[in-house]
């Protein structure tokens, strides 16, 4: 007889992981009988196609690559309910929880075509097998030797926190997650995230996973808002795509009108409950490109805009895109370190072009290098991690952007504020 297991994941400042397995025990298991030393755990991670996913040694050395497959540490193990939450007593359900993070290579729950510049995430089918190891319990009710290889599902909340759709363009339909806030008491704000170019493709859920984009559907940053609709739009290729399919500086997208009618159907369609004042719209790389795009060509849309390592490059914004431009708040967010998206050629000379034109709520932190700075993941010598510097988006989902260009606290109404509070403040003039 088969053994189930269930996997359990979770969207980091990283991306998704699997946290915890919870395997189906065959009688009702005690904590004191478990020991996470019994425990052995092998992942096998392959393509929807069956394919072994080959991954690079790192997001910059793509030249050498290996099979995602081995062994995973287990660091504790208990009673739990199916969906991996510790259950007071005994249980027929046990939880592994198992080390995850930029250092645990076989730990993602997704991957990427990193052979092929304009690749694609997706999610990948994980392929476990725990060995029991060690006897669990004692005498006639002992359990020995079992193995668990039989997949029976996958728990991912905060992913699963969204519904999906598709809109009605007839030459270029956009598909989108988007989430409905809980209060309903009155009309809301509407978010609008674009993602990065990794983020595009056919599996819709890594527009909102990939990245932390859920950060807008917890309890905290809902507050803030007062509840707050949250539309991610995918786009096929990259949203810096003008029509030739590749990466480029035209500084135009050929899904620029198709976004919009997107954004405008949605917007029709929560007509009652949207607040037409309060649309913002943000994105990272790509998605910063085409939030500047977006701004450019409509002007008058949107409340607010949070740009990150943003990828307009400054000589396609004309002096005309500025003086529209310096009228709408925006809070741009990059890293002086940044690899991809170098920022003397993208965001700061379009800032400082704002800034001589007299704009007056245009906000800019502008980080030396993105740290982990809440204790989630650290390097082989316990320190913070040290992301990339083209991951800009982590400090912003985490609120962490507080600063001006200049080093100055971004105020409103005479309060220090981070980028999350300054958005939900903004109102269309």
């Amino acid at each position: 007889m088969a053994n189930l297991y269930y996997q359990i994941v979770d969207v980091t400042d990283f991306g998704p992981y699997v946290t915890k397995l919870v395997l189906a025990m065959p009688r009702e298991v005690a904590a004191a009988e478990l020991k996470p030393e019994h425990f052995s755990v092998y992942v096998d991670i392959r393509k929807k196609n069956g394919d072994q996913v080959m991954l690079p040694k790192s997001f910059i050395q793509r030249d050498e690559f290996v099979p995602s497959m081995g062994y995973r540490p287990v660091t504790a193990v208990y009673p739990s309910d199916i969906r991996g939450e510790k259950a007071e007593g005994a249980s027929r359900y046990v939880a592994l929880e198992m080390p995850y993070g930029p250092i645990w290579k076989c730990s993602s729950s997704l991957a990427a075509d990193f052979k092929n510049i304009n690749g694609h995430e997706s999610y990948t089918v994980n392929l476990y097998r725990v060995t029991l190891t060690g006897p669990v319990g004692e005498g006639e009710k002992a359990l020995n030797g079992l193995v668990f290889d039989t997949p029976a599902g996958v728990y991912n909340p905060r992913k699963d926190r969204f519904l999906t759709g598709v809109s009605a363009h007839p030459d270029l339909p956009i598909r989108f997650g988007y989430y409905v806030p809980r209060r309903l008491d009155g009309k809301k704000a509407l978010i609008v995230f674009l993602h990065g170019a990794g983020e595009g493709g056919q599996d819709l859920p890594i527009a909102w996973t990939g990245n932390k984009v859920t950060c807008f559907t917890e309890p905290e940053v809902q507050d803030i808002f007062g509840g707050a609709f949250v539309l991610v739009p995918q786009c096929d290729t990259m949203w810096l795509d003008d029509g030739s399919g590749v990466y480029g500086d035209s500084g135009k997208s050929m899904y620029t009108e198709a976004l919009k009618a997107a954004i405008d159907e949605f917007v029709d369609r929560f007509q009652a409950v949207i607040d037409t004042d309060r649309i913002y719209i943000g994105g990272d790389s790509n998605g910063g490109f085409m939030t500047m795009r977006m701004l450019m060509s409509y002007p008058d849309f949107f409340a607010a805009a949070f740009p990150i390592c943003e990828a307009m490059i400054d000589k396609q914004v004309t002096d005309e895109d500025i003086r529209h431009l310096k009228e709408i708040p925006i809070w741009f967010t990059h890293a002086k370190n940044d690899p991809v998206v170098v920022p003397d050629r993208y965001v700061v000379p379009t800032y400082e072009r704002m800034m001589a034109a007299g704009a007056k709520e245009c906000h800019f932190t502008f980080w030396d290098r993105i740290l982990d700075l809440h204790g989630l993941f650290k390097n082989e010598k316990g320190e913070p991690w040290e992301y990339m510097g083209h991951f800009a988006w982590i400090p912003m989902f985490n609120n962490d952007c507080r600063v001006d260009y200049d080093g100055s606290p971004v105020m409103v109404d005479g309060k220090e504020v981070g980028i999350m509070e300054w958005l939900a403040a903004m109102r269309r003039r």
